[in-house]
């Protein structure tokens, strides 16, 4: 395997390479906010049924994603590794996830359900094309300790301002627009979701192709595998020999607690804004318009106190912060505290801790990624091979747990507290409000302690990984 040392990223690959995270972010909002309320209030298809049919596309994925993966890792072509799957990916997936939104209104329960669960397969399929390949140029594009954290705040912060633009989108102008007197709440309005799909299947296709074509300068000095016959054996061999890392399964063990907890959060958020505070859609696009700000906040957060306490560090702090601010806001309804959306009070201490509590999660999920990024160099020590693709794969997988298992676990919180199907605001009782609470809570701080045991097994730090580098004889560009 021949490794050109790149030059350090300036400002407009930093860019490129951030921006193809909008096409994920937009793709996951969608799954973690509106799925599940659009499937199930909009066209009526149980919420159980919605659940099941994520979770079964999510087991499909368990075989799209480290496949892509390991491809990637091992693929030749005059266009490089990761780039050939990166362009290929951006017609399917703008034309699966616009479908998605357009189910035929006729159709019965089980017609429903088949239609989900194949466009929801597609969907994630092809945008694993595009994401794993194009998230693993990062240990590529540097193998400096801090930068990776620079060009991973970048990814986490486009992936989180592209699907926030169109939740912003959202309630501030296709649900007020689309708000009737038939349909007082644009949100239970299924034309609002017509505009929607057109909208976010061109912003996927635009963030794809800018970053693609962004980071296409590059592919003469990033790595250029050496031809090897492969075999089935060969190839479970290899991707075994990869993730048999303690730090490595540390991470996932960690990053699957800590997304499915973001997508209980994501998918249940509506359901919250909407119900347990009874905001208008002006409040809602209030509060989903400042995420803009604590997303920055939070990528700005990340490489900084990585650069002080080392990554694992800072990410517990992080993490530890964010157990306290998360359940917050709800647990102050819950006692009395606050009451609902027409306090003024109440409007602004859920905005500030919401605001907080992303600001949080943003730098911890770069973090996350910087970390598995540093694991190329131990793994290339170890097996001879990199597999930035394969470990990439694997945070791909977590990450998509978000629409997946998270919504499943909402799915059941929302039928434990007996919540009623196709119902206004005012017509949801205050104990189904109470339950929905205190099944929220707890899940949520377990799934948040679950994350911080398990990374505090992670053992690479700013010396380890420097002693790699020396060791494989590669140059740490700065910036």
């Amino acid at each position: 395997m021949t490794v050109a040392t790149p030059r350090a990223p300036g400002i407009s690959t930093r860019l490129a390479y951030g921006l193809g995270g909008v096409a994920f972010g937009v793709k996951d909002s969608g799954f973690s906010f509106f799925l599940l309320i659009f499937y199930s209030q909009v066209i009526g298809l149980d919420a159980r049924l919605v659940g099941l049919a994520l979770t079964i596309a999510l087991v499909a994925d368990a075989i799209s994603d480290p496949v892509v993966g390991y491809w990637s890792d091992v693929f030749r072509s005059r266009w490089g590794r990761r780039h050939v799957f990166m362009y290929a990916s951006a017609i399917p997936v703008t034309v699966s996830y616009f479908l998605l939104w357009r189910p035929p209104g006729s159709w019965n329960q089980t017609e429903l359900f088949w239609y989900l669960l194949t466009l929801a397969v597609l969907t994630r399929t092809f945008i694993t094309f595009f994401e794993t390949p194009s998230a693993a140029l990062a240990p590529e594009l540097s193998r400096d300790y801090d930068q990776r954290s620079v060009l991973m705040s970048y990814r986490t912060f486009f992936g989180w301002a592209g699907g926030n633009a169109m939740t912003v989108i959202m309630f501030f102008f296709l649900f007020p627009a689309f708000a009737t007197g038939a349909i007082p709440q644009g949100q239970l309005n299924p034309a609002a979701y017509v505009a929607y799909a057109g909208i976010s299947a061109a912003l996927i296709f635009l963030s794809i192709m800018t970053s693609s074509l962004g980071t296409h300068s590059w592919v003469s000095r990033l790595v250029h595998p050496e031809p090897r016959r492969l075999t089935l054996v060969t190839v479970f061999r290899d991707m075994f020999e990869t993730l048999a890392n303690r730090s490595f399964v540390a991470l996932f063990i960690a990053a699957i607690f800590a997304f499915v907890a973001s997508g209980l959060v994501s998918a249940l958020s509506v359901y919250f804004s909407t119900y347990f505070w009874a905001f208008s859609s002006v409040q809602i696009g209030e509060i989903t318009l400042a995420v803009f700000v604590s997303a920055l906040l939070g990528a700005a957060i990340a490489p900084l106190i990585a650069q002080r306490l080392n990554k694992k560090r800072a990410a517990i702090v992080i993490g530890g912060v964010a157990l306290i601010v998360s359940p917050l806001a709800v647990a102050l309804r819950l006692f009395g505290v606050l009451s609902d959306g027409g306090d003024p009070a109440t409007f602004w201490s859920v905005l500030v801790i919401g605001q907080i509590s992303v600001a949080l999660t943003v730098a911890f999920q770069a973090l996350m990624a910087s970390m598995i990024a540093d694991l190329v160099e131990q793994s290339e020590l170890k097996t001879g091979r990199r597999s930035e693709g394969v470990f990439f794969a694997a945070n791909t997988f977590v990450q998509k747990m978000v629409s997946g298992v998270g919504v499943m676990a909402a799915a059941l919180i929302l039928a434990l507290a007996r919540f009623p199907a196709n119902a206004t605001p005012s017509a949801v009782p205050d104990e189904v409000l109470q339950r929905l609470g205190w099944y929220y809570i707890p899940a949520l701080v377990l799934l948040q302690l679950g994350m911080l045991s398990a990374i505090a097994f992670y053992s690479l730090d700013r010396r380890t990984h420097e002693k790699n580098l020396q060791r494989l004889g590669s140059a740490s560009p700065k910036a």
